[in-house]
């Protein structure tokens, strides 16, 4: 009888692990996703498409393994600490954040759930990690700039190539923002050495855009720069039409600026920051603490040109600056 007790307690013994492996399995992990714009399909192809990609990569399987609860601040970066909240209620498992903003709304819902970011400026700057190779708290993920070096200063550069006789450059920015301030402290550091004088010009909501123009063309702008920016990258259609109604050569950092008929853009590869985000969230899940996951930088960036809106607006680009792009729009 002692023998057959010793062998059932070494059995049963072998049978735990993988009864908890089994049990590892079978448990559906909940992923919040707090997207800045709105959910249409451009944009989700862009995001949330290469997010689940990069999950299934990994065998993450919504529907399966993970649920994936949607919230989108539709370019109101004021909603994005009532957004987290819901998320935080809902007891999501982790929290997969687009932009500075996102992150900071997410910050303020929770200290404890991590945080997954796929764009975030400034993380240092704004409290948001210790450093980025040992963030420190609940936070962790993808910058959208290489070095600390901002893409809009960059931005900048391409659009006085484009355009050298720009002296007056206009930049729109929305004072809701937790980035506007910071953006333009960088961008008047660079028009210093520019010689380019930055006229600061503000709007927060779609109503807001047209008598921003009118303002730019009251202070005898040259051209117009605009930093990333949820609210704008939702318009960015009806911004680069106001651009091209007062002839205004249009540069941004925000993602697909230039397609949606500005002149230039200078962007992060979106999708593939997303799907890189999916592997922070797919180590967090197996057990992973966000304060010991080094913060990456983007791989992948693109300038834009739309040689179509330098007609419109009478820009002849160089050469130079043609020959640099890493695509054109004709």
């Amino acid at each position: 009888m002692k023998r057959r007790s010793l062998l059932g307690f070494a059995v049963a013994a072998l049978a735990a692990p993988s009864s908890l492996l089994a049990q590892q399995r079978a448990r559906v992990y909940r992923i919040g996703f707090l997207g800045s714009a709105s959910p249409t399909p451009e944009t989700v192809r862009i995001s949330l498409d290469y997010f689940r990609l990069g999950l299934r990569e990994r065998g993450w399987i919504e529907g399966q393994n993970i649920i994936i609860e949607q919230r989108w601040a539709e370019g109101r970066v004021e909603r994005f600490p009532e957004l987290a909240a819901e998320l935080v209620r809902l007891k999501v498992d982790v929290i997969a954040a687009a932009t500075i903003d996102a992150v900071l709304g997410a910050r303020k819902a929770t200290r404890t759930i991590p945080i997954v970011a796929a764009l975030v400026r400034d993380p240092i700057q704004h409290g948001l990690v210790q450093s980025f190779a040992r963030p420190g708290g609940n936070v962790t993920g993808l910058t959208s700039e290489a070095g600390g070096f901002p893409l809009s200063v960059k931005t900048l550069e391409f659009l006085k190539q484009a355009v050298p006789a720009a002296v007056r450059v206009a930049v729109l920015v929305n004072p809701k923002s937790a980035v506007a301030r910071s953006q333009l402290n960088d961008l008047r550091t660079a028009g210093d050495t520019l010689k380019v004088e930055l006229l600061p010009v503000e709007a927060s909501t779609l109503d807001q855009l047209e008598p921003a123009f009118v303002r730019m063309r009251e202070l005898r702008t040259d051209a117009l720069l605009i930093p990333g920016d949820s609210m704008f990258f939702v318009h960015r259609v009806r911004v680069a039409e106001l651009a091209i109604k007062h002839r205004l050569p249009l540069g941004s950092s925000m993602f697909e600026a230039a397609p949606a008929g500005g002149l230039l853009g200078y962007q992060v590869d979106v999708s593939d920051n997303w799907r890189r985000a999916a592997g922070y969230v797919d180590r967090i899940l197996k057990g992973a603490n966000p304060a010991e996951l080094p913060v990456e930088q983007p791989n992948k960036y693109q300038l834009i040109l739309n040689v179509r809106t330098a007609r419109a607006i009478g820009v002849k680009l160089p050469q130079s600056l043609l020959l640099r792009a890493d695509r054109v729009i004709e």
